[in-house]
């Protein structure tokens, strides 16, 4: 028995029609006939019942159907796999890319992948965090690059920024001159916070909750250097990640560390984890824990 063998009877067994299935595959019927008959002769079991007008699997038919499109599945995947080897330096990739994690990040990466590969076509598409993640877990996106945490079950990930918020106030501020703030001591602050739709939105607001007040929002942006003027301009505080700070002037925007608690921002490419990855995807990720090391 091979795999051709298995083609025949799957074909057979959806159709219910010998005639029906040798139409599909473009042989003749007596040689679907043929074929079932030698499955049958091997296995020493009747596949099917051949007494009524419509043939329909027996129970042991079915148990082999079943394992039957298993095992043609399989196969299936087999012969994708080799082909993308076979075509590594063709194809597309879906990557899905916060605004404010692709424009500092990805730039090198998407160069350096480019020079490498420059057949392979890179589709970006900006979102929020929530969306990307939405759209890798449904495989409308190949990859994404989100803020942490995320559900381990449908999803794998590797990081690659292990960060943490800091507070931005403005240089004249009553806080200005302390090198430790603690989230409490913000209470009675105006905040200046992401958009409703980034996932710091509601990390920020969690910790306040947990600390009995509720932060006070007067402007919400989604560009974190319009935030960082706002506070320049004296108009309140921001929390963002450290790593996003080092461009900022100091004579305009006074960076202090935040704690108690301390509030992490932690990035991740992540990929569906029970779906197939073609090689091409295989390699962005394997360059880009090359890159960053």
């Amino acid at each position: 028995m091979d795999i051709q063998h298995l083609q025949y009877f799957v074909s057979v067994a959806i159709h219910g029609s010998f005639t029906k299935a040798a139409q599909e595959l473009y042989v003749s019927q007596p040689t679907i006939s043929k074929m079932i008959k030698s499955i049958e002769d091997e296995l020493g079991v009747q596949l099917f019942d051949r007494s009524g007008k419509k043939v329909v699997l027996t129970d042991t038919g079915r148990a082999v159907f079943y394992q039957a499109q298993k095992t043609l599945k399989a196969f299936r995947q087999l012969t994708e796999e080799i082909n993308d080897v076979a075509n590594l330096k063709k194809g597309t990739i879906r990557i899905g890319l916060p605004p404010m994690i692709g424009s500092r990040y990805f730039p090198r990466v998407i160069d350096e992948f480019h020079h490498t590969y420059p057949n392979i076509k890179i589709q970006l598409v900006e979102d929020v965090t929530r969306k990307v993640i939405h759209d890798v877990e449904n495989g409308t996106l190949d990859l994404g690059a989100v803020v942490m945490p995320v559900n381990h079950e449908l999803l794998s990930y590797f990081s690659f920024v292990h960060d943490q918020l800091v507070l931005l106030v403005h240089p004249s501020h009553p806080l200005a001159d302390q090198n430790r703030v603690g989230l409490a001591q913000l209470k009675d602050e105006e905040f200046i916070f992401f958009h409703k739709d980034f996932a710091l939105h509601d990390q920020i607001i969690q910790e306040c909750l947990k600390l009995g007040f509720m932060p006070k929002i007067i402007y919400e942006s989604t560009q974190w250097d319009l935030i960082c003027e706002l506070v320049a301009s004296n108009l309140g505080i921001a929390l963002l990640p450290n790593t996003i700070c080092h461009a900022f002037n100091p004579e305009r925007v006074k960076i202090i560390s935040l704690v108690d608690p301390v509030i992490p921002w932690n990035l991740a490419i992540i990929w569906p984890k029970h779906q197939y990855l073609s090689f091409a995807v295989k390699e962005w990720i394997r360059f880009t824990k090359t890159l960053f090391g």
